[in-house]
């Protein structure tokens, strides 16, 4: 997968302390043939709370306050798991269901029970990612969305990836995203299909 749009910064700052984010986001730059440093905020700089009411929201505003606080190129995501059986939960919650404190198998095993006795159509899903990117340069904010379809299985499979990865059953795989390699995650997933939507809307805006 490459891209050939300008990204006119050498370093971005990811809005996040999520460290499987930030592995998988720099090697998806890595797959679009851009050589550009991906790090996380500096220790000690919280990021604020996620105040918004849809994922583009919640991604714009904290890209735009690490880059003003930074003065540095940021880019941010909110994702989440909607479950059909939930109504569309968790959602914007994803990341904290069940509470702050709980660990990703934690969320795991309490989405696993709240399905119980769901079956078929119902375990139906998709993960969301929105992405922002803000640029110092024009003071300007790109955002992108990107969707997967799948279904949640009744157990956990598969040891790679991380928060709902191993019950994230996809159809055309025929396996979880925690099944696969990470390669073969960055060309499917919700994360990548943001991002090459994301540049796409940079590639336009330098044309």
């Amino acid at each position: 997968m490459t891209s050939s749009c300008k990204v006119q910064t050498s370093q971005i700052v990811l809005a996040t302390k999520n460290l499987g984010k930030l592995a998988e986001f720099a090697a998806l730059f890595l797959d679009h043939g851009l050589d550009v440093k991906i790090e996380g905020p500096p220790e000690g700089l919280e990021l604020p709370d996620e105040t918004g009411t849809s994922y583009c929201e919640n991604a714009r505003l904290k890209a735009e306050w690490v880059g003003h606080t930074l003065k540095a190129a940021s880019l941010a995501d909110d994702s989440g798991l909607e479950v059909q059986a939930l109504s569309g939960a968790p959602g914007l919650h994803s990341a904290r269901f069940g509470g702050p404190k709980l660990s990703d198998r934690e969320r795991v095993l309490l989405l696993l029970e709240a399905l119980k006795g769901v079956h078929g159509e119902r375990r139906g899903a998709r993960f969301v990612c929105c992405l922002a990117l803000f640029l110092p340069a024009t003071g300007s904010t790109i955002t992108s969305e990107g969707f997967i379809e799948g279904r949640i299985l009744e157990e956990p499979r598969g040891l790679r990836g991380f928060g709902y990865d191993s019950v994230f059953f996809v159809p055309f795989l025929g396996k979880t995203l925690a099944e696969i390699c990470p390669e073969e995650k960055n060309k499917i997933s919700h994360r990548a299909k943001a991002l090459e939507r994301l540049f796409a809307g940079l590639k336009r805006s330098d044309e």
